[in-house]
């Protein structure tokens, strides 16, 4: 009888670039994800992080059930123990693998369409794993076939629940404010888009033990991995047109749209009107910086400017950092940053393993509008300061060149500065940008900030006419 590794074929290094990315692994099921390599992943992600116990948890794709069973297989035979917790969103595994203290994976492939599928690797409390702090290491294993330890025994592999419990923890982090003295609490209507994702299984059982508060407007909570009504990606601002008309027609007190893993979350006021991340990072900042006056606030480098100036103005020390939870979570940790967010919905906690829990944000908006009397846009009219065009894709030939041409437009411009940090940013008194590549996909990301709306208008329609001639 041939050995487990003699019975799976390791891919070559060109197939294992097209799914090997920055910080997760990622592809379209079964052409360049399949059970085999899942397998293979599976070993060497064990060997790697060298536990006695791995978790594993899984989105609602309908190839996720045969790639975490593969997986978990490879796991075992390296004779490493499994938990696997089930259907979860990936801020449910960070839970369990900072709750548990294990090394975890997380069968996902987020926003992307159904064809794909994906796994987020962590260490032990939701430390990440990304290209440089064992992502490659994985792959190079899984390149050379993953061998199996000599006199390895096989691995157990149990199950378990953690969304209760998981649920609970949230609501001790950010609980709903009781009503001032001769005022009963505020109760909020809430209109929630799961997207057919995994906010469907979350949400419910975070928010109904704030039934007597919060009255849930559900749209789309059917887990669906096909995405039968729109997909599970809400920074596409068409995605969150259902969501917007509804709360409209509910007259809500605001809306959540998640993404398919439901780690991240955006915000739609009561007026119908999608909030930009920026906005929702700078109240949750302001928030955190009221329970620890001084610490550090992490932002990307493609957040508003607003961002570090209410920072500033809250007391605390704003920090610039790449886009990608990899670098967000490290810079967190050397800094020891109580919170952290990014333009794309990504909000980070020091309280949850520096981890980012969309689910967790959500809960600091709902508090925040409980505790006060106005509408959800009078509340944030202070943290909103400057226009911004949101997150603009296009399909480039030569990224490259594109970057280049872009540089060379700019570079001699009066007030104008310049840096690499991540792709291109341009800075300027009155507007700025950053065009960067995607890490998960062929295109380049522009994001453009005015003082004001024709400021904004004019520098967005100068970058793209750079970014697309004679480069699509």
């Amino acid at each position: 009888m041939a050995s487990a590794q003699e019975e799976i074929r390791s891919p070559d290094a060109v197939a294992l670039d097209r799914v090997f990315k920055a910080y997760d692994v990622r592809g379209l099921v079964p052409d360049e994800l399949d059970a085999d390599l899942a397998r293979l992943i599976g070993r060497a992600f064990a060997q790697v992080v060298g536990a006695d116990r791995v978790v594993v948890g899984h989105d609602m794709r309908p190839s996720s059930p045969e790639l975490v069973g593969a997986f978990a297989e490879g796991v075992t035979e390296c004779g490493t123990d499994v938990v696997l917790i089930g259907l979860a969103s990936t801020d449910g595994l960070y839970f369990a693998s900072g709750r548990l203290e294990l090394p975890g994976a997380m069968f996902t492939a987020s926003h992307n369409p159904a064809a794909y599928n994906g796994i987020k690797m962590c260490r032990a409390r939701a430390l990440p794993i990304g290209r440089d702090t064992g992502l490659a290491e994985i792959r190079e294993l899984v390149l050379a076939g993953a061998p199996v330890p000599e006199g390895a025994t096989t691995g157990r592999i149990v199950t378990t629940d953690v969304l209760e419990e998981y649920a609970a923890h949230l609501l001790t982090l950010s609980p709903l404010p009781a009503g001032a003295e001769g005022r009963a609490a505020r109760r909020l209507r809430v209109v929630v888009d799961a997207g057919n994702g995994m906010a469907g299984h979350t949400v419910p059982a975070v928010l109904e033990p704030l039934r007597d508060r919060v009255d849930l407007v559900p749209l789309y909570f059917e887990l669906d991995g096909t995405f039968p009504n729109h997909e599970a990606n809400p920074i596409d601002p068409s995605t969150l047109v259902d969501l917007e008309e509804r709360v409209r027609a509910e007259r809500a007190d605001l809306g959540l749209a998640f993404d398919g893993d439901a780690d991240r979350c955006f915000v739609v006021d009561e007026r119908g009107r999608a909030v930009p991340p920026s906005t929702v990072t700078a109240l949750i900042a302001a928030r955190e910086l009221a329970k620890e006056p001084g610490a550090t606030v992490i932002h990307n480098l493609i957040t508003s400017r607003a961002v570090p100036e209410i920072v500033r103005e809250h007391g605390g020390t704003p920090v610039r950092t790449r886009v990608g939870h990899s670098f967000i979570k490290a810079t967190m940790a050397e800094t020891d940053a109580i919170f952290g967010g990014e333009h794309s919905g990504h909000f980070y906690f020091r309280e949850f393993w520096r981890a980012d829990s969309g689910m967790l944000a959500a809960l600091h908006v709902l508090a925040a509008l409980a505790g006060s009397e106005g509408p959800l846009s009078a509340l944030l009219a202070d943290y909103e300061r400057y226009p911004v065009s949101g997150e603009i894709n296009s399909e480039v030939a030569d990224v490259p060149a594109v970057l280049a041409a872009v540089e060379q437009a700019y570079a001699d411009l009066p007030g104008v500065s310049l840096d690499r940090l991540d792709g291109l940013s341009v800075e300027h008194a009155d507007w700025s940008f950053n065009v960067r590549p995607s890490n998960t996909e062929p295109l380049l990301r522009l994001n453009v900030e005015g003082r004001d709306l024709p400021t904004l208008t004019r520098v967005r329609d100068e970058a793209l006419a750079l970014i697309r001639k004679d480069h699509r």
